[in-house]
C-alpha cells in the first residue's frame, strides 16, 4: 500500500549537498553512500529499477570516492530540488504521515541490508562449491562462506533488532525538516492566505 505522502528528497541527508560544485570534490562518507543505497533500494522495490540496474548503481555507489560521484546514480529517481509542492506536503504532514514515511525508510534499509547479506553470501557459496570439486568428486573444505554471512548478517541483525530506534530517529529527522519548512519566512506557507 502506497502512502499519499511522497518520499523525501534525499539531498538534505548528505553531509554536504553533492550537487554543489564546491562539495562535489569532497570525499564521500559511508553515510553518504548509504543515502544513495537507500534511494536505490526503494526504487528497486517500487519497480523503477530492474535488478541489473540496481546492482550496477549499487556497486557504483559502494565504490564512489567523492560526493560528486553520487548524484548521477539517483538523479533520475528523485527530484533535483524540493519543489514548493513537496515543501507544502511536508508542512501539512501529520505525525502519522511522518511515522509512515519513517517506517518506509526503515523498510528500504531492511531490504538493502538483506540484499547485502544474500548477494555476497550466494557468490561465496558458489565459489566454495566450485572449488570443492576435484578429480575424485566433491570434497568439501572448511565452509569459509559462513564468515562472510556472519559479517554481512551483522548489519541486517542490527537493522532488525533496532527497528523502533531507527524509525524513531528517522521520524525525528523528518519532524526537524518539517519545523524548518514551517519556520521558513519565504516559503510557500508564508505566501498563503
Amino acid at each position: 500500500m502506497t502512502s499519499a505522502f511522497p518520499s523525501p528528497v534525499p539531498w538534505g541527508r548528505f553531509a554536504q549537498d553533492p550537487r554543489r560544485p564546491d562539495a562535489a570534490r569532497l570525499r564521500a562518507s559511508d553515510l553518504d553512500r548509504e543515502v544513495v543505497l537507500g534511494v536505490l533500494a526503494e526504487a528497486y522495490a517500487d519497480g523503477r529499477l530492474d535488478r541489473d540496474e540496481y546492482d550496477e548503481r549499487a556497486a557504483a555507489a559502494t565504490s564512489a570516492k567523492t560526493l560528486g560521484d553520487l548524484p548521477s546514480l539517483i538523479g533520475d529517481l528523485v527530484p533535483q530540488s524540493e519543489s514548493a509542492a513537496a515543501a507544502g506536503d511536508l508542512r501539512r504532514a501529520t505525525p502519522d504521515d511522518l511515522r509512515r514515511q519513517a517506517v518506509r525508510s526503515w523498510e528500504a534499509r531492511r531490504r538493502h541490508a538483506l540484499s547485502s547479506l544474500l548477494v555476497p553470501s550466494l557468490i561465496c557459496w558458489v565459489i566454495w562449491v566450485a572449488t570443492g570439486w576435484g578429480a575424485g568428486g566433491f570434497s568439501p573444505s572448511f565452509p569459509w562462506p559462513l564468515f562472510v554471512m556472519l559479517g554481512t548478517g551483522a548489519n541486517l541483525i542490527r537493522v532488525l533488532v533496532h527497528r523502533e530506534d531507527l524509525v524513531t530517529e528517522e521520524q525525528q529527522r523528518l519532524e526537524r525538516r518539517q519545523r524548518k519548512a514551517l519556520e521558513a519566512p519565504d516559503g510557500p506557507a508564508s505566501r498563503q492566505d
